[in-house]
């Protein structure tokens, strides 16, 4: 849809929907590290506005989404936060030769406070759905349906919280090496 980008769409009602996913990230962030500091909080709820004009999620556009949530952060409050919220995905980090930072796996294991039934209707909701399944094809399938796909990808987003290694699963997607 011209003029409506997915990441427009994921970002007001699909899976990182500006309210929802930061909240679930802040809980994710709370079972990990503790309570965050409110420039932490900041860095939570910004670090996927990057996605607003992109016709992708992990394509080209989408996996340089984290640069506009990171100039932010930089901007208010200097290098450490805009480091926080630009190596949040660890394709970037890997690019940058950097590790993932700790809001990396906050995001990640955020999937535990997603209720099935809410995140597949907004997956579905905004088109993400078929983007998110074809990046994992290769280790998935597509023949399977949506629930057993989130509960697959919920169980590798675990695994790659425990150990947060970046390199701990795949990077799924066509594009990514």
């Amino acid at each position: 849809m011209k003029g409506f980008p997915l990441g427009l769409r994921s970002l007001l009602f699909g899976v990182h929907q500006f309210i929802w996913h930061p909240w679930t990230v802040y809980r994710a962030w709370r079972q990990l590290y503790g309570k965050p500091d409110w420039r932490e909080v900041v860095c939570i709820i910004i670090h996927d506005w990057g996605y607003w004009n992109s016709p992708n999620m992990d394509g080209p556009e989408g996996q340089r989404h984290p640069e506009c949530g990171a100039r932010i952060a930089r901007w208010l409050f200097g290098d450490e936060y805009g480091d926080l919220v630009l190596y949040h995905s660890r394709h970037y980090a890997r690019l940058m030769g950097q590790p993932p930072s700790k809001l990396c796996w906050a995001d990640k294991l955020s999937i535990l406070y997603e209720p099935k039934w809410f995140y597949l209707l907004r997956a579905k909701l905004t088109g993400e759905i078929h983007e998110y399944r074809l990046n994992g094809e290769k280790e998935f399938g597509l023949d399977r349906p949506h629930g057993e796909w989130f509960d697959w990808i919920k169980g590798e987003l675990q695994k790659l919280e425990i150990v947060q290694k970046g390199d701990a699963i795949p990077y799924q997607g066509r594009d990514v090496s």
